[in-house]
């Protein structure tokens, strides 16, 4: 059985003020709150254990989402202190078997990945992918593709390879006491207890940790991210959708009780669920669940649940519940 561990508990400050009444891995892309599409994914590994879901920041709303759209066998962890990913893990392994492979996933990445090739092996697995900037991710070194250095956001970083969120962990007995190691001694790294640097006391300890390059990663934690995101999920369907009075350019994902009028939808544009847009052009750019768009031309842009947006041909970055334009 392989167990998993989604850390989900984040508050995304910088997808404010979209997470200001959303918790992070419930924000909208292609049709789909992240963390559903995470959840997808997990849903074809054979042999598929207990799902922990750290939550935090309005984790009731991840609850109720996952419990009303998945028949997984999930768990729901609480998180009290937002002190890191490592603490999280940490939270989550407490009930965690130690004899079964463990798969740790955040929750706010979109991975297009065969999520097996992580855990069908002898040894440790951690994802990874070479990036222009690495100072802004944990960064391993790797030597005949084992992971020998992990460093946290290193000022001068002696790899491009970014850690991408997905760990996959055969030795979980020697996860749980290297991230209690960590815990006890609180150390932190940028700030926090890290998962980097309990990985870095298991290669210590004798793990062979294999590096896996994952081409289709995305971090869905700034609005360009998320939009990206959408793109390429988009991109990667042939849906067609023909409403009177509205010419849709493909790839676009249109809600069925979404409500179009007079409009040019696309490319690679979201619209939610009772949606409401009329006489407007709509490209790049995600519209959320009871939004109103009207008389707009919008291009890279981000509108959140319950929120209308009249008569504006720029971007606009607006959350659940607020308005922009001609009342």
């Amino acid at each position: 059985m392989v167990n998993v561990i989604i850390p989900a508990a984040g508050v995304g400050t910088r997808l404010r003020p979209h997470t200001h009444k959303t918790p992070k891995a419930l924000l909208p892309v292609a049709g789909q709150p992240i963390l559903g599409h995470i959840l997808d994914r997990l849903a074809a590994i054979p042999d598929l254990g207990t799902v922990r879901i750290v939550v935090g920041f309005l984790g009731e709303q991840i609850e109720a989402y996952v419990t009303k759209n998945f028949k997984l066998p999930v768990r729901f962890v609480r998180q009290q202190e937002l002190l890191g990913l490592g603490f999280a893990v940490h939270l989550a392994l407490e009930d965690t078997p130690d004899d079964s492979p463990l798969l740790v996933i955040l929750g706010d990445t979109i991975l297009d990945v065969d999520l097996s090739r992580f855990v069908s092996g002898p040894d440790d697995t951690l994802g990874v992918k070479a990036v222009d900037d690495p100072r802004r991710f944990g960064v391993v070194e790797v030597k005949d593709g084992l992971v020998q250095n992990l460093v946290e956001k290193p000022a001068h970083p002696k790899s491009n390879l970014a850690v991408v969120g997905l760990y996959g962990i055969q030795s979980t007995a020697l996860l749980r006491r290297c991230l209690k190691d960590v815990v006890g001694r609180a150390q932190k790294s940028a700030g926090e207890i890290q998962m980097t640097d309990a990985l870095q006391g298991m290669i210590n300890s004798g793990s062979r940790m294999r590096a896996i390059p994952v081409d289709g990663w995305f971090d869905c934690g700034k609005v360009e991210t998320l939009l990206e995101t959408n793109r390429y999920l988009l991109g990667k369907r042939s849906l067609g959708y023909q409403i009177d009075g509205v010419v849709v350019i493909p790839p676009v994902h249109i809600a069925p009780t979404a409500v179009i009028e007079r409009s040019v939808i696309g490319p690679y544009v979201s619209i939610g669920d009772k949606a409401r847009i009329s006489d407007s052009v709509l490209k790049n750019s995600i519209i959320a669940d009871h939004a109103t768009v009207s008389s707009c031309v919008l291009e890279d842009s981000l509108v959140g649940a319950n929120a209308a947006v009249d008569s504006t041909a720029k971007p606009v970055n607006i959350g659940d519940s607020s308005s922009v334009g001609a009342p």
